[in-house]
């Protein structure tokens, strides 16, 4: 079976019998490498349902608004959308994905900040009314093409940046959120809430207790001039783990109980968005190309290894930062991957480096990582992979389109899904399950093929 993606209709293949996904990653790499070696995506959608059970566990108060930017791929938001999540969008493309999936323009925040004139009147015209707004240039935008819109106001949280060099501020501050909220008096625009912007690399709980205290702030101002405040967005930075949504949870649910108790009827939402597709996704390349460099050259006085020098490896795979590594060219940290090929436990390992195809002294996907001695044609898998690595390619040097993602679930995670009220026929139309088919003999042949 043969994984169809991105399309409207899309095939998701049915694990049964003890098929694992480790399995159909060597199924794909064994015909990957009869043919042209391209890298793919092997995406479980067990584990988003999985996700979804551990957030209604640990954060049953607070609505989950998934961040389409994260991963825009159509089976992820057609799953989640049954689930009953909402969604935050950034441009048009993805509020019309998400309409596509028949979700009530009531469950879509229109969030990115720099909104096109265009793109905010057909949200006006979509009934689209609940948008992000944090500084007075894009009110007056709205106020004038969609006066019917319901604001959440951005508010920064200074101390969740102070660590991290890469990170830009976004919202206003406490100080000026009194003026912009009379500014949209004025204009006769509604403000009904808060949106915390909190970094995707947060992992400091403390952050979300601040923020609640500061929404409450921001709240009594609203109040004070006659706007009804119902909405407490506390923003993303879920990192997946159910460690961290116990932390946050025990840490934000007592300020929340004290600043915004049931009395007062304020909905709770929250912005996961890594949380949900990071561990779904798996990414296999291949090693295109691979060069012998000394450690430590530069500190060399001259340009040829000594004998004694311990090689260190550059490998170049044909995925990189401008492909489906883009969140390297921000603030992730790319893990290093595990090697597709039979090695002795007792292999040596060498430093190596791992790069993309464009040549680019900036397409450096993994700095630093110990790796047995690779080939041209081996692969590597890397976990954790569906954090921001859907997008189209970001330069011309690569002409190759995305990575196809093959989508499977395990029986069991399809029976779990269905006692939740999912079902095939009702909700999930544009899937196409097809009983997953393995073939050992092409397992093992892809551990054994030459480079």
């Amino acid at each position: 079976m043969k994984g169809i993606t991105d399309e409207p209709q899309y095939s998701v293949g049915l694990l049964e019998g003890g098929t694992a996904l480790c399995d159909v990653i060597d199924n794909h790499i064994y015909e990957q490498t009869l043919s042209e070696k391209n890298a793919f995506f092997v995406a479980d959608l067990g584990v988003i349902m999985r996700q979804h059970v551990r957030w209604r566990t640990h954060m049953a108060q607070i609505r989950p608004y998934y961040a389409v930017r994260c991963n825009s791929s159509p089976a992820v938001i057609e799953v989640l959308a049954t689930l009953g999540t909402g969604f935050i969008c950034t441009n048009k493309s993805e509020l019309e994905l998400v309409q596509s999936h028949g979700i009530p323009p009531e469950d879509i925040i229109y969030g990115g900040i720099c909104k096109q004139v265009s793109q905010i009147k057909y949200a006006a015209k979509n009934g689209i009314d609940l948008l992000v707004c944090d500084n007075e240039a894009e009110l007056r935008k709205i106020s004038r093409c969609h006066p019917n819109a319901k604001l959440l106001l951005q508010v920064s949280t200074e101390v969740s940046n102070q660590d991290d060099e890469m990170s830009m501020t976004f919202g206003c501050s406490l100080k000026d959120c009194r003026h912009l909220l009379e500014r949209a008096k004025e204009l006769g625009v509604q403000v009904v809430g808060v949106r915390s912007n909190i970094s995707s690399s947060c992992e400091d709980d403390q952050v979300y207790v601040h923020a609640v205290s500061d929404a409450r702030c921001v709240f009594d101002m609203g109040e004070e001039i006659g706007f009804n405040m119902k909405i407490l967005d506390i923003g993303g930075g879920f990192s997946g783990s159910e460690s961290q949504l116990q932390l946050i949870n025990s840490a934000v649910m007592s300020m929340v109980d004290l600043y915004f108790p049931s009395s007062t009827g304020v909905s709770i939402i929250a912005e996961p968005g890594n949380f949900f597709v990071s561990s779904a996704f798996t990414l296999a390349v291949n090693v295109i190309s691979k060069e012998v460099v000394a450690r430590d050259r530069q500190d060399q006085a001259h340009d040829d290894p000594s004998p004694n020098d311990e090689p260190e490896f550059q490998y170049y795979m044909n995925e990189g930062v401008y492909g489906s590594f883009a969140s390297k060219l921000s603030e992730a940290l790319i893990p290093a991957p595990s090697v597709h090929k039979n090695t002795s436990l007792d292999a040596p390992v060498f430093s190596s480096s791992l790069w993309g195809p464009s040549g680019d002294d900036l397409d450096q996907v993994v700095e630093h990582c110990l790796l047995p001695q690779l080939n041209i044609g081996d692969w590597l898998v890397f976990t954790q992979a569906g954090a921001y690595s859907m997008g189209q390619p970001l330069c011309a040097a690569t002409d190759s389109p995305p990575p196809p993602v093959y989508y499977v679930i395990s029986s069991r995670d399809w029976f779990e899904m269905q006692d939740t009220g999912v079902t095939h026929e009702t909700m999930l139309k544009n899937f196409s399950l097809v009983p997953y088919f393995l073939n050992s003999c092409q397992t093992e042949a892809a551990l054994s093929v030459p480079a």
